[in-house]
């Protein structure tokens, strides 16, 4: 093998080592987002995992549950692209700015 392929395969098992050590941190990784004006504040990870989920009584209307459906969807989703950027922002940092389809 030349010695510039093994430099390159060097590479490429070191950066897998950080993706792998970054991935098993996700977990640590979380976002937290509230909508409605505090109504709703929900907290997840890395991982996809909703860690928390706060619904304040005044948000909570018999005659409006599609009001409060949409807040925690609302909420959940910004939940997610918030810590899936702060992810992909560390990955950038592994890969160089090189984007892999599949990871974060």
């Amino acid at each position: 093998m030349s010695k510039g392929l093994a430099q390159i395969m060097k590479q490429a098992q070191m950066m897998q080592q950080k993706m792998g050590k970054l991935q098993e941190e996700a977990a640590s990784k979380t976002a937290e987002v509230t909508t409605g004006g505090g109504a709703v504040t929900v907290v997840v990870n890395g991982k996809n995992q909703v860690l928390s989920l706060v619904i304040k009584k005044e948000a909570v209307d018999p005659e409006d549950v599609e009001m409060l459906q949409d807040l925690v969807m609302t909420a959940i989703n910004e939940a997610l692209k918030k810590v899936h950027a702060a992810m992909g922002e560390e990955m950038s940092k592994i890969t160089g700015g090189l984007s892999i389809p599949g990871l974060f």
